[in-house]
């Protein structure tokens, strides 16, 4: 129900202004702070939500050129020429300062100095005040400082802390996750209902006790609902006491009340507007209420039946502050006019007072008229009588709710009433003005507001801490639940490209990442796993056309070194490689993944050089998986099996969803004798990534060891339909069919396997040899 109700009104959220003030207040902060990456993260959640208001575009744009992304920040100030203003022009200059394109920065500054007639957005006027204090930001920074300097303990506790004082600091929020000690979102952001708005009372209280009519707002006494209203249907408007009409004026809401408020008969719980008490209410934009004058006016209503449906309320309530008789202006309006205006009129009698003053102003004054009237006239005679009322008016009528409250609170002696004052602007405690409703209307929507944010920013960190523990599912799932507007931004589409990696779906991962770099061209962060994905995929021309783009972009950044490096390696120029990684670790030596690249790309001539940079590299990152995979490949090739399970199985447990580090422990597993251990790890994996073709391949090998010929062929059939170029698959197709007695098929694979590989003729005379003397002899033609 909660998603439902969030999904409804994401759409309408973009128009509310509450948003947009809630969002620069934030980011502005971030800004003021130097938390630079926390001002991007929520400049590009407020930019995506309209990428034509120029007030989100210049806050993202700001926040980029801060975070040193000029190329970032000009492309997104660089629309058309009709989508330009003056405060797009400024930026646009201070881009291309930082670019050094001067001249270009000349003319975007002299463009917008020709605008007189340019009126700065919000985000280019004063700061608005700070959304959280400075200590938070300290801490913020403390962690930041800690992590960089490999002192995960005091980043932990600094970056805690920092959340605990404001848990919008999304810098601190991602440090964790690095640590890998992220709490679980609901400690840092417990969940909050759905805000819920403001309606006006099912029906009005009535402050007095004692049984008698009520009035509505236009002077006419309102039956009981269950009976037959007839004798106001003559009336033009009349009284809907359970309907509530929306302002005449405009409103921005985050949501229409029937996604909002659904089927539920909200109006059946009366509330009260926060923070007003019902004798405080104010009043609405009427005159201040008058009632015509009639007979009841001469001795006050006669005891009558009370209402079935009719609330009483504490005579306490009035007796809590003094009243005030007021005199008014003699009768000058219309009958329309007092049939408009709101007001409840009753009289009360009080215990040995058996005589009540008459209530019109001038008696109530001189205090010497006690006249009373032996009946109650019906009510159509009152009707007669409210237009004869007029002449016989002395000039002014007591304001029939302060007369109410009067009546409560005097004495038995009218003069008493007058020395009692009460202001004349209170309205009736019931009615629900347009000035309520305007009111109810704001608070709801800075609830919306805040609550559309809080929301937002707990679906990010749920796939946040999803990701950096691994579980790239769950992170894929909470993507999915993102409004529609924040999945198509580059920040959501690089995480599921770096999801799809970590599962091995090389496919969908460059999917998802072309489709961020279409959004933002000039993007730097992630680009470096991007560039090893296409190394993966053995694509040699967008690889070389990813990594001069972002040279040209950046060639300070590690990311654009390591996209040259992983360039250079697929070519196998395995010197120019190592420069590369060399240079973005010097630039970045916090930068984990240029030394485990390092250590990988000299693996194959110098092991001692390589475990050096994978130990380099977990100085730098104790949770960089791939260090401690490179480690244990490092000791599995020089024979240290205990070692090497040792380093495999630290990876696996940082990453546990990894189908190649189940493979690897596999490995170990069967190195040490322990085939059926080494079985079900090759067999979990395969069930983990069933179109990773290396597990597969283990474990076909695992099951010709285990001497399961049928399900070993079954998995090289799938392998020799997803891989035809591997020649490891048709040399174990030939062996296992030689091993079943299959000669003729034998024979057909290995005739394959020479026109594949000639260059291994000798080894696969060696194999068939092996074959023949020993079945369970090893296969010396796989390499792994």
């Amino acid at each position: 129900m909660q998603q439902e109700g969030f999904k409804a009104i994401v759409s309408s959220a973009v128009s509310s202004p509450q948003i947009g003030q809630r969002f620069r207040s934030l980011i502005w902060t971030c800004l003021d702070y130097d938390l630079v990456q926390s001002a991007v993260f929520y400049a590009e959640r407020y930019h995506v939500m309209d990428e034509h208001d120029h007030d989100a575009r210049h806050l993202y744009a700001t926040a980029l050129l801060r975070a040193r992304q000029p190329h970032s920040a000009l492309y997104v100030v660089s629309g058309t020429e009709q989508e330009k203003c003056s405060g797009c022009l400024e930026i646009k200059g201070k881009c291309c300062m930082a670019l050094s394109r001067y001249r270009q920065a000349r003319e975007a500054l002299e463009a917008a100095l020709k605008d007189i007639d340019y009126v700065p957005t919000q985000s280019m006027g004063p700061r608005t005040s700070r959304a959280f204090p400075e200590e938070a930001a300290l801490h913020c920074w403390t962690g930041t400082m800690a992590l960089k300097g490999n002192l995960p303990e005091r980043a932990t506790a600094s970056f805690r802390q920092a959340l605990t004082l404001n848990p919008f600091l999304w810098e601190a929020f991602e440090g964790l996750c690095a640590l890998g000690s992220a709490p679980e979102v609901d400690e840092i952001f417990p969940p909050r209902p759905l805000p819920t708005k403001q309606v006006p009372p099912e029906e009005p209280p009535i402050i007095k006790v004692m049984p008698g009519p009520t009035a509505t707002g236009v002077g006419f006494f309102t039956p009981d609902v269950a009976e037959n209203n007839t004798h106001i249907r003559g009336r033009k408007n009349p009284p809907q006491p359970f309907r509530v009409e929306p302002p005449h004026a405009p409103r921005d809401s985050l949501a229409t009340n029937e996604s909002f408020f659904h089927a539920d008969n909200h109006f059946l719980h009366p509330m009260v507007p926060r923070g007003v008490r019902v004798e405080d209410a104010p009043a609405g934009p009427s005159q201040p209420p008058h009632r015509p004058l009639s007979s009841a006016d001469e001795t006050g209503p006669v005891q009558k039946r009370l209402r079935s449906t009719t609330r009483q309320r504490s005579v306490d309530l009035a007796k809590s502050k003094p009243s005030k008789l007021v005199v008014d202006e003699p009768l000058k309006k219309p009958i329309q006019n007092i049939r408009s205006v709101v007001g409840v009129g009753k009289n009360e009698r009080h215990p040995g007072n058996n005589g009540v003053g008459p209530r019109r102003s001038t008696r109530l004054l001189s205090g010497t008229m006690n006249k009373q009237i032996a009946k109650h006239p019906p009510l159509r005679e009152r009707r007669r009588q409210l237009a004869s009322s007029r002449s016989r008016s002395i000039g002014s009528d007591v304001d029939e709710d302060t007369v109410a409250v009067a009546d409560v609170a005097s004495s038995t002696s009218p003069a008493s009433n007058a020395q009692s004052p009460h202001s004349d602007t209170s309205p009736a405690p019931s009615h629900w003005t347009p000035a309520h409703e305007r009111a109810a209307q704001e608070a709801y929507e800075q609830e919306m507001a805040e609550y559309y944010i809080y929301d937002l920013v707990r679906r990010f960190a749920r796939a946040t801490r999803a990701m950096s523990a691994y579980d790239c599912y769950s992170c894929l799932m909470e993507l999915e639940r993102m409004p529609s507007v924040h999945q198509q931004s580059s920040w959501v589409l690089s995480m599921v490209g770096r999801a799809h990696y970590e599962r091995l779906e090389y496919a969908s991962a460059e999917r998802a990442f072309k489709a961020a770099r279409a959004l933002e061209p000039y993007r730097l962060s992630d680009m470096e796993v991007y560039s090893t994905l296409l190394w993966h995929l053995q694509q040699n021309v967008q690889l070389s056309f990813l990594a001069q783009e972002l040279m040209s972009i950046n060639p300070h950044s590690p990311q654009a070194w390591i996209a040259a490096g992983n360039l250079f390696s697929l070519q196998k120029e395995r010197s120019q490689a190592l420069t590369c990684f060399r240079r973005a670790a010097e630039l970045d030596p916090s930068c984990a993944y240029a030394f485990t690249l390092s250590g990988h790309e000299s693996i194959d001539e110098d092991i001692d050089q390589a475990i050096s940079f994978f130990q380099t590299a977990l100085r730098a990152d104790q949770r960089h998986y791939n260090a401690w995979y490179g480690l244990g490949t490092c000791y599995l090739r020089t024979s240290k099996i205990r070692l090497a399970e040792y380093h495999y199985r630290k990876a696996l447990e940082i990453h546990p969803q990894n189908a190649v580090l189940f493979g690897c422990v596999g490995m170990t597993v069967e190195r040490r004798g322990d085939r059926v251990a080494a079985f079900s790890l090759f067999d979990q994996a395969v069930r983990l990534a069933p179109d990773n073709a290396l597990v597969r391949y283990r474990r076909a090998k695992m099951l010709i060891s285990m001497k399961r010929y049928k399900e070993a062929i079954e998995d090289l059939q799938v392998l020799r339909d997803s891989s035809p170029e591997e020649s490891n698959v048709v040399f174990q197709l030939a062996k296992v069919y030689r091993l079943v007695g299959d000669e003729a098929k034998s024979a057909h694979w290995l005739a394959i396997a020479r026109d594949m590989s000639p260059k291994s003729v000798n080894k696969l005379k060696k194999l068939i040899d092996t074959v023949k003397d020993d079945e369970s002899g090893e296969d010396h033609m796989d390499e792994g």
